[in-house]
């Protein structure tokens, strides 16, 4: 997944936020969460979806009947999502096999080669 810099740099900026500071930089949306709990579950808006703007990172929490304690989760969620974003993958750089490994390789396969075309009595050298 590649990140562009603005993101990532919006993503350690919220990192460095405390956990009131970062829900008030948030959208938060608070929806009526579908099922098993019971009744208490499915009458309250107890489900909590968080967005962060700058990153457009979205997060929703539904596991709990509480809505305080859904959004606890999703503020945890939204936390291990930025320090996703803030991740920068190492350069991959292309190897090429050298002299000495092609030519073991390339003498192996001779090798073989020879081995089968003994057991068939034919021979090509």
């Amino acid at each position: 997944m590649s990140t562009s810099p603005a993101r990532r740099q919006a993503a350690l900026t919220a990192l460095a936020l405390d956990d009131e500071a970062l829900l008030n930089a948030c959208e938060v949306d608070y929806f009526i969460a579908s099922g098993p709990g019971g009744q208490h579950r499915n009458t309250t808006a107890s489900g909590v979806r968080l967005t962060h703007p700058p990153t457009e990172l979205s997060v929703t929490a539904t596991e709990r009947r509480s809505q305080t304690q859904n959004k606890g989760v999703a503020l945890e969620r939204l936390r291990e999502g930025l320090k996703a974003l803030t991740f920068v993958p190492k350069v991959r750089r292309a190897t090429k096999p050298t002299a000495g490994a092609k030519r073991r390789r390339l003498e192996g396969k001779k090798r073989t080669s020879e081995k089968k075309n003994l057991r068939s009595g034919k021979s090509f050298w």
